[in-house]
């Protein structure tokens, strides 16, 4: 049966014996085993007779077995006491992390470097987990029908795991910033070609958030990096009629990409603690997964893609039993209003006996209104925080409209080219960024001393990402929005 958890290949190799002590030329493990009538995948290691070289195989076991994906070939150490030594094990990994990268349409491979293997702490399990991921693209792109779909929800599953999320922490501090987009892009193209396969014959795939989600608390400052292919997405306020197949294509080929970073600062008072959180970057783009020239052929170009249209976090302490207050630093907001009168009286004498009086009164109103408003509320004793992109035309919440039929015809619409307006609530990308410049305003939480200095706190950070899509170039009615949800825990030393 299906396992709950990957096999530990890492294990596995290390155990075998030298290869001068084999009896044939292969040597293999089951890494996915459904039942007996049905095909299974294993991962083999094949040495050649004629050389000093050999080379491992994912391979699908039917009647007939072929592989589905083979290494590059791997010098052996003649002089070694184990099978395999610390610089071919090395290869083998740089290997699964470049066929991962292989798969991103833009990749660069350039900037992988990987430390000595020796130096790395836990890396058995950043090695099984890179391999559990080729596994899973291979999957998606070459496995036989009779065997993917469930050997994927396996594979997928496993991924999630709180085992998988708290390895990726490594893997991709290993990787660096670059190459972790390229191999969160690779992974999210193939969710998306998956999802679109299941889409095909009526099946749905509901993605967890938290696979492609991370959280790091260190030197003052709390981060949570997140990615989440579009398609994914919970679709919350759709339009009719649905959209024709090249916008379809365009909306459904992006991924969104997010960063959360929050300082934090602990004081201690004579009497209490105080818990500072604020505002560093919050930053939200939305990725195109294929290349320029196939959104072109395939698509309605790169320029219609959904963008955020809010933004929600909540912060809140996992234990309050201590917790004696919160206070935010940011007042509702009070926009300015502009009034002016325009006032005539107009009067006309008609003798002997009547007076005709005329009075017309205009009155104009003007309102200051920045596209992206930002408010904090507190509830219990969790602080929360809320970008809303407003439509500039009426002041309604994008999020939870659509645009009128008037504004579709609009050329000078907002939304209408809207990369490259100069008055753009985004960046030319079409991602926003939201700074300590103006959304600094912090959180406070006191803290009672007693029992509290020395330990350490768990803080919640819920968020929710709207993305909206209304249409920019492309001839069209149609406008949905979607929703992300993800949880992290940080931890916090109070002292």
């Amino acid at each position: 049966m299906a396992s709950s958890s990957f096999p530990d290949v890492w294990a596995w190799i290390q155990n075998l014996p030298p290869i001068t002590q084999w009896s044939t030329n292969s040597m293999s493990t089951c890494i996915y085993c459904s039942s007996s009538s049905q095909p299974s995948l294993k991962l083999s290691i094949t040495k050649n007779p004629q050389s000093s070289f050999l080379s491992f195989s994912i391979l699908a076991d039917f009647s007939l077995t072929f592989s589905l994906w083979t290494s590059k070939p791997l010098k052996l150490n003649s002089t070694h006491t184990k099978f395999i030594d610390e610089e071919t094990i090395s290869n083998l990994f740089i290997n699964f992390i470049e066929d991962v990268l292989n798969y991103c349409p833009n990749k660069n491979t350039s900037l992988l470097r990987i430390p000595k293997i020796d130096s790395l702490n836990n890396f058995g399990e950043i090695f099984n987990l890179s391999f559990l991921t080729l596994t899973f693209l291979i999957c998606i792109y070459e496995a036989p029908a009779d065997l993917r779909s469930e050997c994927l929800n396996t594979f997928k599953n496993q991924l999630a795991c709180v085992r998988s999320r708290e390895t990726t922490k490594p893997l991709v501090r290993l990787l660096g910033s670059s190459l972790e987009e390229q191999w969160m892009r690779s992974i999210n193209l193939a969710i998306t070609n998956w999802i679109v396969e299941l889409q095909a014959t009526n099946h749905t795939l509901k993605t967890p958030s938290p696979l492609f989600s991370y959280a790091i608390s260190r030197v003052g400052l709390w981060k949570v990096q997140l990615y989440c292919p579009v398609i994914a997405m919970d679709i919350e306020k759709p339009t009719n009629p649905l959209p024709d197949e090249r916008l379809w294509f365009s909306l459904n080929y992006h991924q969104l990409e997010g960063v959360i970073q929050l300082n934090y600062k602990v004081m201690v008072r004579e009497k209490w603690v105080d818990v500072i959180v604020n505002v560093d970057n919050i930053r939200c783009d939305v990725i195109r997964l294929v290349t320029e020239k196939l959104m072109a052929e395939r698509g309605a170009g790169t320029a219609e893609k959904h963008f955020p249209s809010r933004i929600s976090l909540q912060l809140t302490p996992t234990l309050q039993t201590n917790v004696l207050s919160v206070s935010v630093s940011k007042s509702s907001e009070n926009p300015t209003r502009e009034i002016g009168l325009e006032k005539t009286i107009e009067g006309s004498f008609d003798p002997p006996n009547s007076v005709g009086l005329k009075v017309s009164a205009g009155e104009t109103v003007t309102m200051s209104l920045k596209p992206w408003k930002f408010e904090q509320s507190v509830y219990g004793d969790s602080a929360n925080l809320n970008w809303f992109l407003h439509d500039s035309e009426n002041g309604k919440e994008v999020f939870s409209s659509e645009p009128s039929k008037m504004a579709l015809l609009q050329p000078k619409a907002w939304f209408r080219n809207r990369y490259s307006s100069a008055y753009r609530p985004f960046t030319r990308q079409g991602g926003v960024i939201f700074a300590n410049d103006e959304y600094g305003a912090n959180v406070c939480w006191k803290v009672d001393k007693g029992s509290s200095v020395g330990r350490v706190m768990e803080w919640e950070i819920k968020g929710w990402i709207w993305l909206t899509y209304w249409p920019n170039k492309y001839k069209t009615s149609y406008s949905e929005t979607r929703r992300l949800e993800f949880r992290e825990i940080l931890p916090l030393t109070l002292a």
